[in-house]
């Protein structure tokens, strides 16, 4: 179970498609809420569907870093351009 909340209500159809852009730019080619299945595989991390509380921390850093990290950049990116047109 996700404990992140969306704060802009009905943002989470774009944040998907965010993820889904920014995941196949780095070469991952699945649906997002899949995409962690496939890090976490590549990344020799034992990530299963349902409840994963025997993950370290380590280990969870592993899969979600990758993740969040490259779309953070890419809404810095875009937070970045859109300030250039003001």
């Amino acid at each position: 179970m996700a404990r992140n909340k969306t704060l802009v209500p009905g943002a989470r159809k774009d944040l998907d498609l965010l993820k889904a852009r920014v995941m196949k730019e780095k070469g991952y080619n699945t649906d997002p809420t899949n995409v962690k299945y496939e890090v976490a595989k590549e990344q020799g991390v034992p990530l299963k569907k349902g409840y994963n509380g025997q993950l370290t921390s380590e280990q969870a850093g592993k899969v979600g870093g990758p993740i969040g990290g490259n779309m953070v950049k890419e809404m810095v990116k875009m937070a970045q351009e859109n300030m250039k047109k003001k």
